[in-house]
């Protein structure tokens, strides 16, 4: 029983991480985009 509730717990790790990693890769910005410099107005 504690066996089965360990495995359990390692994929349902590893499934968040995979989730994780899937919705960081998916927001990249266009490579055309440019940062825009700060107006020093101070």
């Amino acid at each position: 029983m504690g066996m089965l509730v360990f495995i359990l717990i390692i994929l349902f790790v590893i499934g968040g991480l995979l989730i994780l990693l899937r919705s960081a890769n998916s927001h990249k910005l266009p490579s055309n985009v440019k940062a825009q410099p700060y107006d020093d107005e101070d």
